[in-house]
């Protein structure tokens, strides 16, 4: 079984971490947008169990994703399984209808722009995502996949590359959670 490492980062200035990202090597990706619509379970509490179940939509490209309760206090190291379907809004649509007939309700939707890039840390490669979140915000995370026998290796370099690109305000909850949050703020207000 494979897990995902990821560690996520507020930040103030994406440039400078991606001028720290170009003096190691980054391979960049093409900026992207992502719709990530997240939905409830009918019959557990997924804030409860810390799990989550979302479709992602990438320009045209669609995917459900499902991830697991986090195994660890420091990182967001988790199982995921996440599986690419039919292209298009109108699969997404038809994947968002059938998971509602079958009892499960949207729960919020995250928008962000990212861009990605890859780079050689410690003999592995990492994922690095400059993300700005709509209403809560612009971070870094890291990630990388580790085997359940690789995780704290996988965890030293996820946590020695965070050091090195000098981000020091870490977030362990997820864009769901803070979104969530802003908009409970926003209804108080």
């Amino acid at each position: 079984m494979t897990y995902e490492v990821e560690q996520k980062y507020r930040v103030t200035d994406l440039a400078a971490v991606a001028g720290r990202l170009d003096e190691l090597n980054a391979r960049w990706e093409e900026a992207v947008e992502q719709v990530d619509t997240y939905f409830s379970h009918p019959a557990r509490d997924f804030g409860q169990t810390d799990e989550a179940l979302r479709i992602r939509q990438i320009g045209d490209a669609n995917r459900v994703t499902y991830k697991g309760p986090k195994l660890d206090a420091t990182t967001k190291t988790r199982r995921e399984i996440e599986i690419s379907f039919a292209p298009g809004e109108a699969a997404a649509a038809d994947y968002r209808h059938m998971l509602t007939a079958l009892g499960f309700q949207p729960v919020a939707e995250v928008r962000k722009s990212r861009r990605s890039a890859r780079v050689d840390w410690r003999d592995r490669q990492l994922e690095i995502a400059l993300d700005q979140v709509d209403h809560v915000g612009t971070f870094v995370e890291l990630e990388l996949i580790a085997d359940e026998a690789d995780l704290d290796a996988a965890r030293w370099a996820v946590a020695s590359l965070a050091q090195r690109l000098g981000l020091t305000d870490p977030q362990r909850r997820t864009y769901l959670e803070l979104v969530l949050e802003a908009e409970q703020r926003g209804c108080s207000d």
